[in-house]
């Protein structure tokens, strides 16, 4: 079970460039082992001790791992030294770009190549459909957004680049002539979401979108912005439909009715960063002579950075265009949504294709990260409720969102679409209208970030909530509790839950708890003179899942009982490493001796192929697709923070399954000494592991050992590679394993006998989710609710949070300790977006180039409340799977943290950060 020698397997034909993905290598070791391949078991026990993970003791010695860690000299068969990059970008998107002020660099200064957008023009090069816009602003176009690239210099001499990187960081390079205003682009998405309830609970929608369809305006004002009125006009029908429902919702709730409390409230949230520890960074070497590119990345999107830089330079002239490209990944420094589709491997690869013959390192610090890397959106909002005033339950819900997207589209249309689905959070409000558009800014880029713009949302509901609890005068918890929404109960968007809504126990737990037991006793007696207490309340639910998630998965074991297992998802901090370990180890009996993520170049036996856009495509279009045995929707898509115990570790879980039935229950059985025709025979799944033993009542424990000697040795199912695909829930197949059908949640399967290749088998009754799922919104959700309380200096505005409470609910927990981890710092991280963290969004925000951590606060240690947070995690129910949690942890303390500041100041802000200056202003 030893790391062998990379086998790259061809994935795909992109333009005519053979192009394999891996992990990172181990340097300086014969045979190319992965040096990212996890030790398991051999270091660290999680499964049988409860505690830790299995990437730990490599991360705190500090093992080379990460993306930034490598360069040239560390790769077995690259040369040893490496040249250096560094992207120029422009702090002004108003006037005219006029090129690059060559006098200014002399000396050492001086790079040893420039690349513009006439070079890219020159060789052919193109930007990829996600990435549309000019790589490079061209000389004569006034830039798209603050922070485009306009030059890319390579330095050969690291002492060169360094006094470059440092002169450069005040000096501008870059001339601009005539003032002609920002650009202006139409906006990247606008949507409509409508529903209006049946007469009763299980009444047909009258409207919704899963009934009807999504709609978006066709129609736009000569700003762009779009037309949300329903126009007199003979097209359009579909969207006039959901205007109508919609507009009758908002008169409801804009006529004089005595019967229903209406509140209209704005709120406005702003751009932050993600943060992560290590700036995005990458090395590329384009051997000429063999024509073959090779770069290593840290990206949570492996499959979709390999496939953008293969068509980037596609068409590109002979000398730019590789025959070969090999993308290795390696561990990041935490992602967030940041390095999901982002564009910074296009540039990459560019410097080492106009540097050939040497390695490039493009690495950004902190500075070139705050001006170029992704951020959160800004949204503004405008929120109507109505609530009867007799039963207190919400009536009706209307809102307008407006996102900044920045400078390229990237996911704004998607952030609009999933931000407006999750408005209404935990609540069942019978009609419901909510338009929302992303537009085109000069601001720096927003995309993909932890919470995926529910965060936004979310938060201005559940203040609202807050507010219609006080003016009716009715416990929070209580009215929360009323308008809940019941398992089996619709969405917003017209659908119901795949899993069981645990909403009342949330609820239970936050009102059962001290801190809210307590809180009128705490406000009365407060802490020190001169400052306020208050509590806040918040609970929220968050999906998981993309819609269109893939799990790619192998799973062997060798005669001794070593496991191995291989995953196509990526490290970022998610601790998938061990989450993939303890699954696995719950079929065989062990955790993992080699782990190993971020793989997509291990399952080339199962031959898969893709075409179309498994998001948009019609059910025809999948139906004649599918007949081929080896398509499938989508080969690999991106880790996200929500779906690593879900999606991450479910192929591999059934590949684990394989395995178990297929090769170590039969030998078992053999070693047990029962025939085929024993009832015990057929009751595998009654067997247990128990401390590495397989064990069934009336016979002897089996050590796994023995049981994988004798697998081997009867040349029974020692291996087994597997894909998954979900649109809102899985697909299924059937396979014929040694003579018998075995149906299981996967559309793809290899297996390996004894110490064998892996076969693929052909799959039979294939059932894909229907493409009408795409118009869901989502099925699958967690929920989470937070209790905070904050004590506020009157005459400073200084705001410290005394004590903080988090229960949540994640289905089957793989690794307990990484969902605390993950709700700790989802903790921080709500800190610091409720009270500290904001970019503006133009010439004073980071695309001028001037920011970093003297400006920009994140929240630190003596923001939180070390000693006194609490984390509690409901048990599971029976059969229930792991769900995503990493994203919803960090939703409810924002709201939380707001009611609390409402409950001490008496005042409620509808705009973040709320600020130490912001609560002086109030208070004095």
């Amino acid at each position: 079970m030893n790391a062998s020698r990379r086998e790259f397997a061809k994935l795909v034909t992109a333009s005519g460039i053979a192009l394999s993905l891996s992990r990172l290598a181990l340097a300086n070791e014969p045979g190319f082992a992965a040096r990212e391949t996890l030790p398991g078991r051999q270091r660290w026990n999680p499964a049988a001790t409860g505690a830790g993970r299995i990437d730990g003791v490599a991360k705190v010695t500090g093992a080379k791992l990460y993306a930034s860690d490598f360069r040239a000299a560390d790769l077995p068969g690259w040369p040893t030294h490496t040249a250096h990059a560094m992207l120029i970008r422009t702090a002004n998107a108003t006037h005219i770009y006029e090129g690059v002020d060559l006098a200014r660099l002399s000396g050492a200064l001086k790079p040893s190549v420039i690349v513009t957008a006439a070079d890219l023009a020159r060789i052919g090069a193109r930007a990829p459909k996600f990435y549309s816009g000019d790589l490079f602003c061209p000389v004569g176009k006034t830039p798209l957004y603050l922070g485009q690239p306009a030059a890319l210099l390579i330095y050969e001499s690291f002492d060169n680049f360094d006094q470059a990187r440092l002169a450069l960081r005040n000096e501008t390079l870059l001339k601009f002539g005539a003032e002609t205003g920002p650009v202006a682009e139409r906006d990247y998405g606008a949507f409509r979401f409508t529903r209006v309830a049946g007469a009763t609970p299980d009444a047909p929608d009258v409207y919704s979108p899963v009934k009807d369809g999504w709609v978006s305006p066709g129609f736009f004002q000569d700003g762009g912005g779009p037309i949300w009125a329903r126009l007199p006009v003979p097209t359009g029908a579909a969207y006039a439909n959901a205007a109508s429902y919609g507009e009758q919702i908002r008169a409801e709730l804009e006529a004089d009715n005595p019967s229903l409390l209406v509140l209209d409230r704005e709120f406005e949230t702003q751009s932050v960063d993600p943060m992560f520890l290590e700036p995005e960074c990458g090395l590329a070497w384009y051997d000429a002579d063999r024509k073959n590119l090779e770069l290593v990345l840290g990206v949570q999107s492996p499959y979709d950075a390999a496939t953008s830089v293969a068509t980037l330079l596609g068409n590109a002239r002979a000398n730019f265009k590789p025959a070969h490209i090999n993308a290795h990944f390696a561990y990041m420094g935490g992602g967030f949504g940041g390095r999901d589709h982002t564009p910074f491997p296009l540039y990459v690869a560019l410097a080492a294709m106009f540097l050939p013959g040497r390695p490039v390192r493009l690495a950004q610090d902190r500075y070139q990260q705050f001006q170029g890397g992704i951020k959160r959106h800004a949204f503004k909002m405008r929120t109507r409720m109505g609530v009867d005033r007799a039963t207190g339950k919400i009536s009706a819900f209307a809102a307008d969102h407006v996102l900044n997207g920045g400078g390229l589209a990237n996911y704004s249309a998607s952030v609009a679409a999933v931000s407006a689905n999750a408005a209404i959070g935990i609540y069942d409000v019978p009609k419901v209208d909510v338009t929302t558009v992303a537009l085109h800014s000069r601001g720096v880029t927003a995309g993909s970030m932890r919470g995926y713009g529910t965060l936004q949302t979310l938060t201005a509901l559940e203040v609202l909530i807050d507010e219609a609890a006080s003016a009716l005068a009715i416990d929070p918890i209580e009215f929360r509790r009323r308008n809940a929404l019941k398992t089996g109960g619709r969405t917003m968007a017209g659908n119901t839950y795949d899993v069981v809504v645990r909403t009342p126990e949330i609820l239970d737990r936050l009102e059962k708890h001290a801190i809210w037991r307590q809180r009128a006793e705490e406000k009365a007696r407060g802490r020190r003179p001169g400052s306020v207490v208050g509590t806040g309340v918040a609970c929220v639910t968050k999906d998981y899942g993309s819609g269109a998630d893939t799990s790619l998965s192998s799973v062997a074991i060798d005669p001794a009982g070593r496991i191995s297992i291989h995953c196509d998802h990526v490290e970022m901090g998610n601790g998938i490493g061990t989450a993939l370990a303890n699954r696995v180890a719950a079929h065989l009996g062990a955790v993992a001796d080699e782990v190993a993520v971020a793989e997509v170049d291990r399952f080339g036996a199962l031959g898969l192929v893709t075409s179309g856009d498994s998001y948009t495509m019609d059910q025809a279009t999948q139906d004649a697709a599918q007949r081929d045995p080896r398509w499938v929707p989508a080969i690999s898509s991106p880790t996200s923070s929500s779906i690593g115990a879900h999606v991450g570790t479910h192929s591999a879980s059934e590949a684990a399954r394989v395995i178990f039935r297929f090769g170590l229950w039969p030998a078992a059985l053999e070693l047990w000494g029962l025939a085929p025709t024993d009832p015990r025979a057929a009751k595998w799944d009654a067997a247990r592991w128990e401390q590495g033993r397989l064990t069934m009542p009336g016979l002897r424990p089996l050590p796994l050992s023995e049981i994988a000697a004798r697998a081997h040795a009867r040349k029974g199912v020692t291996g087994a590679m597997a894909h998954s695909f979900s649109r809102w829930s899985w697909s299924k197949a059937t396979f014929a394993i040694g003579g018998q059908p075995w149906t299981a949640e996967i559309d793809a399967l290899a297996v390996r006998k004894s110490s064998g290749k892996f076969v693929r088998l052909d799959r039979a009754d294939v059932q894909y989710p229907p493409t009408v799922f795409n118009r869901i919104g989502t099925s699958y959700t967690s929920l989470c609710g937070a209790l905070v309380r904050v004590e506020i200096e009157r005459d400073t505005g200084a705001l410290r949070i005394d004590r903080a409470y988090t229960v949540l609910e994640c289905g089957r927990a793989l690794t307990p300790e990484i969902v605390l981890g993950q709700a700790q710092g989802g903790f921080a991280m709500g800190v610091g977006y409720a009270l500290l963290e904001s970019l503006p969004l133009y010439e004073d925000g980071p695309g001028n180039g001037q920011w970093n951590l003297g400006q920009y606060l994140i929240a630190r240690g003596s923001d939180l409340p070390r000693q006194g947070l609490e984390i509690d995690v409901l048990p599971p129910l029976p059969n229930d799977p792991p769900k995503g949690m990493a994203e919803v942890v960090m939703i409810p303390i924002v709201p939380a943290l707001l009611n609390a500041i409402f409950d001490a100041t008496g005042r409620r802000f509808h705009a973040l950060p709320v600020t130490q200056h912001v609560l002086r202003g109030a208070l004095t």
